[in-house]
């Protein structure tokens, strides 16, 4: 598909009318993977949390779309977005199948009853993400690696045409980091969705992205395709390494 789908236009993002990442710019289209790459306290997570509709742009457009998404419905732009972020729930009494089952909420009208259609998006979820063996246990009672993966099968289960994650691996042991991204990049080159993620594993985000975004210091300090990003001398820049760590750890 040609059609953007996500974008941003002079997005300043913050909270208490106080700026924390201005001037954030860009578009991607179905099929595509855009990574937020920076250091620590950076403001990745408020970008996402603003593109997400949990936090308020202070100024700047973001189109989801076609449509500006100061004038969708909560239903639609949860029909339209899913989001996994970092901050951990605590359902009560809950199956990791009801949890994904949650992700159908947008669409089950104010009794939240299922639908025989409903169940077989569920199941396909929980099939994607490998977690059939876990999906009759309580939630709480899961790895925290195990949990990433159901609020994984929540999101995809919401059938969204865009999909935000931060720091989606964070929890995953390697075997777990890479079937999860793998999962996401299927998602994307099926031509289904559109992938935003913050990452900190430059390694993985160089090889799944087709765009890249650069913060630092509270503004985008550059943007490309990882060819462009993943220079020995923006890397440098951007974490403040020098070439001595650099040459040590990076090649």
């Amino acid at each position: 598909m040609d059609d953007i789908i996500i974008s941003a236009d002079d997005l300043n993002v913050g909270y208490d009318r106080k700026i924390v990442v201005d001037g954030v710019n860009f578009s991607i289209k179905s099929g595509e993977i855009l990574s937020l790459i920076g250091p620590n306290g950076a403001g990745k997570s408020t970008v996402l949390k603003t593109l997400a509709g949990y936090l308020q742009k202070l100024s700047g457009k973001v189109t989801l779309c076609g449509e500006d998404t100061g004038r969708i419905s909560r239903d639609n732009f949860s029909r339209k977005l899913s989001v996994v972020l970092t901050e951990r729930i605590r359902p009560e009494l809950m199956t990791c199948r009801e949890v994904v089952e949650t992700g159908r909420y947008p669409y089950t009208g104010r009794f939240g009853k299922l639908t025989v259609g409903d169940t077989e998006v569920v199941e396909k979820s929980i099939k994607m993400v490998e977690i059939e063996e876990i999906s009759d246990k309580d939630f709480n009672s899961v790895s925290d690696g195990q949990k990433q993966r159901v609020m994984l099968a929540r999101a995809i289960c919401q059938e969204p045409q865009v999909l935000i994650l931060d720091e989606p691996t964070s929890f995953l042991d390697i075997h777990h980091k890479i079937a999860f991204l793998e999962i996401l990049k299927k998602l994307a080159v099926s031509g289904e969705i559109a992938v935003i993620l913050s990452m900190h594993e430059l390694d993985f985000a160089e090889k799944i992205s087709d765009k890249v975004l650069c913060i630092k210091d509270g503004t985008v300090t550059k943007s490309g395709t990882p060819k462009e990003i993943f220079t020995q001398e923006n890397i440098m820049s951007l974490y403040d390494i020098s070439e001595e760590m650099y040459e040590k750890y990076f090649r």
